[in-house]
């Protein structure tokens, strides 16, 4: 997945200002994070995100996802 749909990026938008849940599926695993911003890393669009549980940060980037989905 190399680019979101405008629809993808509403949803994800709308996520981080809500502090939602999101699944990200990058190479067969799946991440369930919240997301805290979006950002350009190097001309790469960047997921900035926190493990609901832990408090553990970690970087996705759009490029490298399979799949994202809003947990509701």
């Amino acid at each position: 997945m190399a680019q979101l749909t405008h629809e993808q990026y509403d949803a994800l938008e709308r996520a981080v200002t809500d502090r939602a849940r999101i699944a990200v599926w990058r190479r067969g695993t799946e991440y369930l994070v919240i997301p805290q911003r979006l950002r350009i890393d190097g001309g790469r669009e960047a997921i900035d995100a926190m493990h609901p549980t832990t408090g553990h940060s970690l970087t996705l980037y759009i490029d490298e996802v399979d799949a994202i989905e809003v947990v509701r």
